[in-house]
């Protein structure tokens, strides 16, 4: 499977039981910025975001100060999993973040897609890929 189809299929899909509903925005992009698939729609990176990211990962608490900044946009960061989850806040949406071995899963919804539903399709194609070796 490529991976502009994990992303299509496994992120920008339809969320299961709410008919017509989807992520704005989804990507994986590797530990280094480069970005393997993403949505059309999915904003710019700028280097020093990914960075920002995989500092975030290692230092738990690193963006709280500053917030999490996505192609422009900066997202309040809200609790995550120290080291492999970050979630963030922007008015009626957000974002969620899965580290995995090699890569970084990212979906963006905007209401009334829930956080729960974000977080749980972005974080089921991370642990996928992380169980697969990526």
């Amino acid at each position: 499977m490529s991976w502009q189809s994990y992303v299509d299929q496994h992120l920008m899909c339809e969320i299961e039981g709410q008919q017509g509903q989807h992520l704005s925005a989804a990507a994986i992009v590797g530990h280094d910025g480069s970005v393997w698939a993403k949505s059309s729609n999915f904003p710019e990176l700028k280097a020093n975001e990914v960075s920002d990211i995989m500092k975030d990962l290692d230092e738990p608490g690193h963006l709280a100060p500053t917030g999490l900044h996505l192609g422009g946009s900066k997202y309040m960061v809200i609790q995550g999993e120290p080291g492999a989850v970050i979630r963030g806040k922007k008015g009626p949406g957000g974002i969620t973040i899965k580290k995995t071995g090699q890569a970084l899963v990212l979906g963006i919804y905007e209401e009334p897609v829930t956080p729960g539903q974000c977080n749980m399709a972005v974080e089921r194609l991370g642990d996928y890929l992380a169980e697969q070796g990526m």
